[in-house]
């Protein structure tokens, strides 16, 4: 019985959507980043991918997809924008905005999660602003200041350049998960947790 419980919490299926997701999330990465008045954190799609996973695979399944790559990530794969990839990446003025994506996916994921079988587009925008945006640069400028030595209020004010970005990306986040999820009502994270409590999840 034990057995069956955790092939239901962790179904191929679920493992082959975390898979996607971070290949996703790496895919996106081969768009080169863009730096800003020179800013030392380049602009970057990975975190529409964040967002994304987060809207449609609920909080641990997004979190996963993002450790995922991660880990390839400082096993040395070159999957962040520009090709970058190694340890070394963990010691720039970005690393916080990398770790923030973890937090931030499963907050989207959690706040899409409790948004019940058919989360509204304004459900999905107000999770992928607060866990995308909110999360993420909660994690970020404090690291930005500490590694960069800067003050937190001049860091927090140079990702003020990162906003207009990141507010389109959490827009097609909605809706790209919208339509997605009326297509296809498993990719509601809802609906999903609610198949594996009853024994019906793949």
């Amino acid at each position: 019985m034990k057995d069956e419980g955790k092939r239901r919490r962790f179904p191929t299926g679920d493992l082959a959507r975390v898979a996607v997701f971070a290949a996703l999330i790496a895919v996106l990465g081969l768009v080169p980043g863009l730096s800003v008045f020179g800013s030392a954190v380049p602009i970057t799609l990975q975190t529409f991918g964040v967002m994304l996973a987060g809207a449609i695979l609920g909080r641990w399944r997004a979190a996963l997809a993002v450790v995922v790559l991660l880990v390839l990530v400082a096993a040395g794969l070159p999957l962040l924008a520009g090709g970058r990839g190694g340890l070394a990446v963990f010691t720039l003025p970005s690393a916080g905005f990398l770790i923030g994506w973890i937090p931030g996916a499963a907050v989207t994921g959690w706040l899409v999660e409790r948004a019940g079988r058919s989360p509204s587009f304004t459900r999905l925008l107000v999770a992928a602003l607060v866990g995308g945006i909110g999360v993420v640069y909660l994690f970020g400028i404090p690291v930005w200041a500490m590694i960069g030595g800067l003050p937190l209020g001049t860091a927090a004010l140079n990702s003020a350049v990162f906003l207009p970005g990141d507010l389109i990306k959490a827009v097609l986040t909605a809706i790209v998960a919208r339509g997605t999820q009326r297509a296809y009502p498993d990719a509601v994270p809802a609906v999903h947790q609610e198949r594996l409590r009853t024994g019906g999840g793949r």
